[in-house]
């Protein structure tokens, strides 16, 4: 299944989480192998659309009281040309039909 291109990405999950460093969890680090980081945090938003969000997305067997969570896997290829193997997860939610980006992780299946 193929999620929607206009699907929110919110500009605080990527400049107040995912490109933040924090001691537990991070995943700064991992998107600055890349070339990620706060200056560039469009690009990021820019890359997921156009490299993660039109592959295939695997409907989660967990049920979510909010709305069907979605996986993609792909590779990520950031603006320095290095490849990054992630999982994104995004919700289609139940009350609006919106589809959100929620996070990424580094995908440690695919290796």
């Amino acid at each position: 299944m193929k999620l929607p291109q206009d699907a929110i990405i919110a500009t605080a999950k990527l400049t107040r989480y995912l490109l933040v460093w924090r001691d537990t969890d991070d995943k700064s680090k991992f998107l600055a192998q890349a070339g990620y980081s706060q200056e560039n945090w469009q690009q990021l938003e820019i890359d997921l659309r156009s490299q993660i969000l039109p592959l295939d997305a695997t409907l989660s067997d967990e049920p979510n009281r909010f709305g069907d969570v979605y996986t993609i896997r792909g590779i990520l290829v950031g603006p320095n040309g290095v490849e990054l193997e992630i999982k994104t997860i995004w919700m289609v939610e139940h009350e609006t039909q919106q589809t959100k980006f929620i996070t990424l992780y580094p995908d440690k299946e695919a290796r």
